[in-house]
């Protein structure tokens, strides 16, 4: 399977012409943040496009919520004529 970071993949399935990442510059470094008690993430412009359009997705979190434990306690299994019909069809426009 290949995977790979596609920007350009992402701006069309979540149809969002524009993406806009606030940072600070003048904050403090590293360094000293993690020495005031405070935690920092930096999401990637994929990460932030698909951040945005959570809210107004059709995305049903309890399933993702079922899906996640099975991967964390290695139960999670799918069949590979399953994946292969959806591809399938995916192709087709099914």
């Amino acid at each position: 399977m290949n995977v790979s970071n596609n920007l350009q993949a992402l701006q069309q399935l979540f149809s969002s012409p524009e993406v806009t990442e606030a940072t600070d510059k003048t904050s403090a470094p590293a360094s000293q943040r993690a020495e005031a008690g405070t935690d920092q993430a930096t999401l990637s412009t994929a990460a932030s496009m698909a951040a945005a359009a959570a809210p107004d997705s059709d995305v049903r979190m309890d399933k993702v919520a079922e899906i996640q434990q099975a991967l964390a306690s290695g139960s999670y299994n799918v069949p590979a004529s399953a994946v292969a019909g959806k591809m399938i069809d995916q192709m087709l426009g099914k």
